[in-house]
């Protein structure tokens, strides 16, 4: 029998495309559930990393965004499956900085 955390579906909902994050967030804002917010904050970085490689993209190389966007994309497929799963896996390295970085979301 496996454990579901408390706030695997806010956790889930967080990296539905578009709204997903925002409805997670306040969805999350009343229970505060651990699971969910690293999740949320999380998927709050992969939005910037996706922000980060569309300006790369139409300001500096075309090919390098594309690049970087596919990487970026990898990775929150990568994220979503992890929420699926129980885990609190996201972007190598990254994700623990973002659990740092995105104290306001908490």
């Amino acid at each position: 029998m496996k454990i579901i955390p408390p706030g695997k579906q806010i956790a889930v909902i967080a990296y539905a495309p578009f709204v997903g994050f925002l409805i997670a967030f306040f969805m999350n804002d009343e229970d505060h559930h651990e699971f969910a917010t690293w999740h949320i904050k999380n998927m709050f970085g992969l939005f910037i990393m996706f922000m980060v490689s569309v300006i790369v993209q139409s300001q500096i190389d075309f090919l390098t965004g594309d690049i970087l966007w596919f990487i970026t994309f990898l990775l929150w497929i990568y994220s979503w499956v992890m929420a699926i799963l129980n885990k609190k896996k996201g972007v190598p390295a990254l994700s623990e900085k973002f659990q740092e970085w995105f104290t306001f979301l908490g």
